[in-house]
């Protein structure tokens, strides 16, 4: 008698608090950790939400996260692919809920950083997390958030990013940071784009 190892995948649908991300290389997003009622779960995020997650995700939000569960019987192993995350509409989340649909978000800016190995290795790492510290000590980080994106076509001259209003730059460092945030976000930032540094790399828009 042939025994069937074919994987079985079926839909799931899980409702918990946000524990942590699961992150690869020290910048690759892979998953994130859920914790249930009935115990805690890692989730392997789908492509296309790895780009789109904010890293800023606070520890304890509670989640509701639809996706995809595949079994291996060969190695006993249950792999679960989520496809959808968003906020839970049960138990602690339906204040939160409630209070999002009274008040109408603010509209957010996005900073794009490029997330390839090229630019990591040539100071990205460092370069999010210098832009998260400044946003924060600019108290802009209600407004505007950073997004990793795939390969922007200037590895040679990374690390790469993109201001909301479309200007590229290259060859960014930690260190320039400050200068950007403050040109690109201050009232008076067209009187103080005279003090950017010079050795800032600007690319045409896009």
């Amino acid at each position: 008698m042939n025994i069937s190892t074919n994987s079985a995948v079926t839909e799931f649908c899980f409702e918990g608090r946000f524990l942590d991300f699961v992150i690869k290389d020290g910048y690759k997003l892979k998953g994130l950790l859920l914790g249930t009622s009935e115990c805690e779960y890692y989730i392997k995020l789908a492509k296309h939400l790895r780009s789109a997650f904010d890293l800023r995700l606070a520890k304890g939000t509670w989640l509701q996260v639809v996706g995809t569960k595949q079994y291996n019987p060969k190695k006993d192993q249950v792999t679960l692919v989520a496809e959808r995350v968003m906020a839970a509409s049960s138990d602690m989340g339906i204040v939160a809920a409630q209070n999002q649909i009274k008040t109408k978000p603010a509209k957010t800016q996005t900073i794009l950083v490029c997330q390839k190995s090229d630019c990591m290795k040539r100071g990205g790492k460092a370069l999010c997390q210098a832009l998260e510290s400044e946003l924060i000590n600019s108290g802009l980080e209600n407004s505007v958030t950073i997004k990793g994106t795939g390969c922007m076509k200037n590895c040679k001259s990374g690390p790469n990013l993109v201001m909301p209003d479309k200007t590229r730059y290259s060859k960014i460092q930690a260190a320039q940071v400050p200068a950007l945030i403050d040109k690109h976000f201050s009232d008076k930032s067209q009187d103080k784009a005279k003090n950017m540094p010079e050795n800032i790399h600007t690319l045409v828009k896009v």
